[in-house]
């Protein structure tokens, strides 16, 4: 992020940006349509790594009466440095106080802090958001969840179900994909709709960067620790980087498209990042996309050190180009003349705009549901994964009725991860041609 995204000063003072987090009587819909202003609202914030932090300030920031009630994580020195940062972040403009027993540590601790709450910040890794999710919808939570929202198509299942529940309760969900939330993309978003770009024929989308964190394996720690700490390297926690970050890109182009792929097929691997530091996951994916309608997507996504830096999307449609990353958006007509260029010097943070709009409706007994499109386009980037993986051709169907699940049930700190080390100290990594998905 930039510095209009979300100062980090005092945050990266007391914990890592990067560093892994994990977990870690309801207040009725017609109380919360009615609050209009004058009710303050608890927050409880599930996950106390980089993110969740962040996300804890920028709600805090986008309304006056909230207030942090309960957090939760599986480490209780990340519950510590989130709260030091939060506080650290927000001196001189609110004090922020969580009682020592609203501090709720282990696997389980989410539901007692999502039990104190009316809204609530699921922001662990993304293997454990389709069960936090559905216990807040179940009782009658507000929702901001972190993307992607699932690890595997069973997860991505429940989301849908969990999304389904939440209109009928009609509970506002937003999604953390927030360049829904930024300007320069809605701003592109009314040209596409108002037609002057035509069809949509092709697109291509990166994320492709260096790479991010690696925490050293610590004599003593079990495994399970271990992985949890390392939570990027394993897919049942996190997805491969194609699912992690990338999505954000892969996201957009469904956006733009307005459709989701019928098909995916790609290649990918570990040449650089391979050691037994990188867990299971591949440090560089590309995926084409195929959409009803006949629009194809190139995907690339690299962690290798020492490469190119690129973070994008761009659009070719019948009557223009688009280009666009962040704050920058620029359309071109075929004859090579500038249509529009986003003016983004008077724009807010999306990070921020997402929590002002999630709290705005809220407030006004509104309703937004990001739920289901964070699911659909996770979906999307699973099915990717699912191609370089196997070096197959993944349709639609397939991605969503896989019977594979990644995440087990049931887990505490005596469990056993699904995937472990052999002798060597390295784990299984998938081999296109010969991994399967079933």
């Amino acid at each position: 992020m930039n510095k209009k995204q979300f100062s980090r000063r005092s945050f990266v003072k007391s914990t890592a940006l990067t560093g892994g987090a994990l977990l870690s009587s309801s207040f009725t819909i017609e109380a919360m349509a009615n609050s209009s202003g004058n009710k303050k609202l608890k927050l409880a914030l599930v996950g106390c790594g980089g993110r969740g932090t962040g996300a804890a300030v920028q709600a805090l920031r986008a309304d006056n009466d909230v207030e942090l009630v309960a957090v939760a994580d599986a480490f209780s020195d990340r519950i510590e440095s989130s709260l030091r940062a939060i506080s650290e972040e927000l001196d001189g403009e609110r004090i922020v106080k969580v009682k020592e027993k609203s501090r709720y540590v282990g696997f389980n601790s989410y539901q007692k802090a999502i039990d104190k709450a009316d809204v609530v910040i699921l922001t662990t890794p993304p293997g454990f958001r389709p069960l936090h999710f559905k216990y807040a919808i179940e009782n009658d939570k507000h929702v901001f969840m972190e993307k992607p929202v699932a690890t595997d198509s069973a997860g991505v299942r429940q989301v849908l179900e969990s999304a389904k529940l939440a209109s009928k309760k009609n509970l506002n969900v937003v999604v953390g994909l927030q360049r829904r939330y930024q300007n320069s993309y809605n701003s592109t978003l009314d040209f596409i709709n108002n037609g002057d770009i035509g069809k949509i024929l092709s697109g291509q989308v990166y994320w492709n960067s260096a790479g991010v964190w690696v925490n050293k394996r610590v004599s003593g720690q079990t495994e399970m620790e271990y992985q949890m700490r390392n939570w990027y390297y394993f897919n049942w926690l996190c997805g491969d980087h194609i699912l992690e970050q990338h999505i954000h890109n892969i996201d957009v182009a469904n956006w733009f498209i307005g459709e989701y792929p019928k098909s995916a097929a790609g290649m990918g691997g570990r040449e650089v990042r391979n050691g037994i530091d990188h867990g299971e996951i591949f440090d560089h994916h590309y995926v084409e996309f195929n959409y009803p309608g006949g629009a194809v997507v190139s995907s690339q996504c690299r962690h290798q050190p020492g490469t190119k830096f690129d973070v994008r999307e761009a659009f070719q449609g019948t009557k223009a180009n688009i280009k666009i990353s962040g704050d920058y958006s620029k359309i071109d007509g075929h004859d090579g003349k500038n249509i529009y260029v986003h003016d983004s010097s008077n724009d807010k943070s999306p990070y921020q705009i997402e929590h002002d709009r999630l709290f705005e409706s809220i407030r006004n007994g509104e309703v937004i549901n990001d739920a289901e499109y964070g699911a659909k386009s996770t979906l999307t980037a699973i099915m990717g994964r699912m191609a370089t993986y196997t070096g197959k051709e993944i349709t639609w169907e397939q991605a969503l009725n896989s019977n594979q699940i990644l995440v087990p049930d049931n887990l505490n700190w005596n469990s056993t991860p699904p995937t472990l080390p052999d002798q060597n100290g390295r784990y299984k990594i998938p081999k296109p041609g010969i991994t399967q998905i079933s």
